[in-house]
Order: structure tokens, then C-alpha cells, then sequence
């Protein structure tokens, strides 16, 4: 005698992944048809977990990756992402790279700050933030789910938190990138270069001339900078920075 239950999978989503979910599925177990073709990714994508987020994933236990196919009546369990994560480097890379969607613009600021090689736009439509993305090797960073899902995206993480205090925490916790503060600028990502005082004294308030002697011009766009230009606050953004890429995991 033939059952009349359809075949089903249960696929379990760790707790860090539920904020992907729609708030009447957030739930950590999910039961889902079963059709015999839909992949592991695509059932997880479906869920609303885009796959940038998803860390390793198992079928009764076992590793699978996101081409799997599932059986009627697999048990799978979808991880978050483990931190820190780490970046694949290109052999002429010492570093992690960064590309930030319209929408970050602060974040940028930040983190070229300290030192991060980050590209920011804030005219570029998605198909071209992937475009760069993959052509330089960057990290794509957003808070656009839809952009991580693109399948042409060779890597992307979602930044999690609506204040950048709250965003630099996540980017830091997620990649621990090492840090080279005061040595980028935060207007266009080049490199800041020592430069004698009498060579920018022009470009210089009289005030400012009077209270600094150390100064650095940006090798791209020409903008000099000096330590007072960037305030108590940007220093605080430093120390804490450095403090949470040196903090011990536990």
C-alpha cells in the first residue's frame, strides 16, 4: 500500500542564520518538500539564507557541500560562517580587500582608517560591484541579501548592524584583519605618504601650520592630512579597533 506522505527533508538552521529568515519562519528546524532535484544551496538559499552566510553544512552528519542533492528523509544542518574567517589571497596579496555597496559609505571612511584596502562607490549599480569585486579579488561587502545571492559573486559576507560603530565590530570579529592605522585615505583608498611641511604649508590654515609639524598627502588625490585633522574620536575608533582584532577568542 502506497503512503500518502510526501517525502520531506529537515534542515536545521543555527542560530545566527535565523535573522536571514522571514519573521513567520524563524524557527530552527524546517521541514521542506522533498522533490529529488533541488540542491542543498538552492534549499538553504530558500530558505532565505543567502550561501555567503552559510558555514559548513552536513547530511546526517556527514559534510556536504552546497551541490548535494539531498534524500527523502535527510537530516541537514546548515552552520553559520566560523570566525574568523578566513580570505583566499591572490600570490601577489598580503592582505584581505574590500569592496563596500552604496549603502556604506561610513564603514568605508572607517575602515580605510585603519589601513584596510577598501573601494567604495557610491554611483556603482550591483552588476558592477560584482564585476570589480571579482576582477581585483575584493571581499564584497553589504547588507543587500539579493547581491549575495548572485551567483557570479566570487565572495561576500552580509555586515551585520544599522550603526557603524556596530558594522566596523562585525567586519573586525568576522575577518580579524591586521591593522595599518593612519596609513590610507579615507577619501579615495590611497596610499598617505610622508611629506616635509614646507611642501604643503600652502594648503595649511595659519592655526594649523602653527600646531603641527607632522604631515601626510594621499599618493592618488593630493589630500594632506595631520594627526589633529582627525579628532579624539577617530583616535578612540583606532584603539578600539586594535583592542577587538587582539582581543582572545573564546
Amino acid at each position: 500500500m502506497l503512503s500518502d506522505v510526501e517525502p520531506e527533508i529537515t534542515i536545521r538552521v543555527a542560530g545566527e542564520l535565523l535573522m536571514f529568515l522571514p519573521a513567520a519562519r524563524r524557527k530552527p528546524v524546517h521541514r521542506v518538500k522533498h522533490d529529488g532535484t533541488s540542491t542543498l544551496g538552492h534549499l538553504v538559499e530558500s530558505l532565505g539564507v543567502p550561501l555567503p552566510e552559510a558555514g559548513p553544512m552536513t547530511i546526517g552528519g556527514e559534510p556536504a557541500g552546497p551541490a548535494t542533492r539531498p534524500d527523502a528523509g535527510a537530516e541537514v544542518h546548515v552552520s553559520a560562517v566560523p570566525r574568523p574567517q578566513p580570505v583566499p589571497l591572490e600570490p601577489a596579496q598580503d592582505a584581505p580587500r574590500f569592496l563596500l555597496d552604496v549603502h556604506l559609505g561610513t564603514l568605508a571612511r572607517r575602515m580605510r582608517l585603519l589601513g584596510l584596502d577598501t573601494a567604495y562607490h557610491n554611483d556603482m549599480d550591483d552588476p558592477a560591484l560584482v564585476v570589480q569585486a571579482n576582477e581585483e579579488r575584493r571581499v564584497l561587502l553589504t547588507q543587500d541579501r539579493g547581491l549575495l545571492r548572485r551567483r557570479a559573486l566570487w565572495f561576500g559576507a552580509y555586515v551585520r548592524g544599522s550603526r557603524p560603530d556596530d558594522q566596523l565590530r562585525d567586519l573586525l570579529d568576522r575577518f580579524a584583519p591586521a591593522l595599518n592605522p593612519w596609513t590610507r585615505c579615507t577619501a579615495c583608498n590611497g596610499e598617505l605618504l610622508p611629506v616635509d611641511k614646507q611642501d604643503v604649508e600652502r594648503h595649511l590654515e595659519a592655526g594649523t601650520r602653527r600646531s603641527y609639524d607632522v604631515y601626510g598627502r594621499c599618493a592618488d588625490c593630493g589630500q594632506v592630512y595631520w594627526r589633529g585633522a582627525h579628532g579624539d574620536h577617530l583616535e578612540e575608533i583606532v584603539r578600539e579597533s586594535a583592542r577587538l582584532v587582539g582581543r582572545p577568542r573564546t
